[in-house]
């Protein structure tokens, strides 16, 4: 199921895109999004009698974070080779603010106390209830689904402060959507990047180095997380900058494809 949230102009729904998505992520000519009665993180899935044609809405970030984003870092080993450093010997956490977070064709906002704004796509994933100590085998039972994110990260500043918080948590700095799939193995999925239509990012999460049951674990072991929070899971190597006037494509396998051009902010 691919829960979506949108506007139609007036105030933002949540609903469920009916259709295909082909290989790509497109969606086929023909998707509906079906309306649902409230936050399905909250009342459930309960289908509405309105309907929308996909091209008539505006796809919004699927979730709205209760309380955090939570970014892993050199969760890829290639990655973090690039980083120059080594992989850590436990999932390296940190927090990006709920205020980052944008939706599909939103604009990220390249700014002016940074010249060098990096892209990191990432398999993204959205808690579904209040949970604590979740051990690997119950860790199912707390997720809400996938979606696809970039964690836009400043990196001269990220060296400079060595903690992330301004690195990584401007407004803007952590796009999520197309929609949240619910029902998806995500042990092997293919992750990529392009700027401009160039193919910069080519992963997949089999190569993380702890998986999406070891980072839920482990980040419940420290904190609690609430319904809507996000885990952002690492991303591969082939991180690299991007400029006012770029387009940043990242694709889940499985989920889609998230899209943002990078604007100077007025």
């Amino acid at each position: 199921m691919r829960i979506v949230r949108f506007t139609t102009g007036e105030d933002p729904q949540y609903g469920v895109l009916t259709g295909d998505v082909d290989v790509h992520g497109i969606p086929d000519e023909g998707c509906v999004v079906v309306a649902l009665n409230g936050d399905p993180l909250y009342v459930g899935v309960h289908l509405s009698s309105k309907e929308y044609a996909l091209e008539d809405v505006r796809l919004l970030a699927p979730v709205l974070p209760r309380s955090k984003v939570v970014g892993i870092g050199k969760n890829y080993a290639a990655h973090a080779a690039e980083m120059g450093g080594e992989v850590p010997p436990e999932p390296l956490m940190f927090l990006k603010p709920n205020t980052s977070v944008v939706g599909p064709n939103d604009p990220v906002f390249y700014p002016e106390q940074s010249n060098e704004v990096h892209y990191e796509g990432e398999l993204a994933v959205v808690i579904g209830r209040i949970c604590r100590d979740v051990p690997r085998e119950k860790v199912a039972d707390v997720v809400h689904g996938y979606t696809v994110g970039n964690d836009v990260t400043a990196r001269d500043l990220q060296r400079g402060d060595v903690q992330f918080t301004r690195a990584k948590g401007f407004d803007s700095f952590c796009p999520l959507g197309p929609w949240i799939e619910t029902e998806l193995d995500v042990s092997s999925l293919r992750v990529q990047t392009w700027l401009n239509g160039d193919l910069k990012q080519d992963g997949s999460t089999s190569d993380m180095i702890f998986d999406v049951p070891a980072l839920v674990a482990h980040v419940t072991s420290v904190m609690t997380l609430l319904p809507g929070d996000v885990i952002l899971t690492g991303t591969p190597e082939g991180v690299g900058p991007m400029e006012p006037g770029d387009e940043v494509e990242v694709f889940v396998e499985g989920i889609g494809s998230l899209t943002n051009k990078v604007v100077r902010r007025d």
